[in-house]
C-alpha cells in the first residue's frame, strides 16, 4: 500500500509538531500547500500533532514523577538508552 502525497504531508505535519521540529514543520507546510491541502486541513493536522505531543509529555512527566518518588533514578541506574 502506498499513501498519496496529501496523506503523507498531513502525517508529516502532525509528526513534525509532535517531535518539535520547526524546520520540518515549515518544509511540510510548504509541501502541503503545493499538493492542494487547505489551510484548515493544515491547522487540523497541526492540532493532532499538538495533542500527541501533549499526551506523550504528560505520560513522561508522570513516569519521571513516579521514578523520583520511588527513588529509582538513583537506586537502579539502568543500562541507558544510548543517548550518552
Amino acid at each position: 500500500m502506498t499513501f498519496d502525497k496529501r496523506t503523507v504531508e498531513l502525517i508529516a505535519l502532525g509528526a513534525s509538531v509532535a517531535v518539535n521540529c520547526q524546520p520540518c514543520l515549515q518544509f511540510h507546510i510548504n509541501e502541503a500547500l503545493k499538493v492542494g491541502i487547505t489551510e484548515l486541513e493544515i491547522k487540523e493536522a497541526i492540532q493532532v500533532g499538538r495533542t500527541v505531543r501533549k499526551g506523550a509529555a504528560h505520560k513522561m512527566d508522570q513516569f519521571v514523577s513516579t521514578m523520583i518518588e520511588d527513588e529509582l533514578l538513583i537506586s537502579r541506574g539502568g543500562e541507558g538508552c544510548g543517548c550518552r
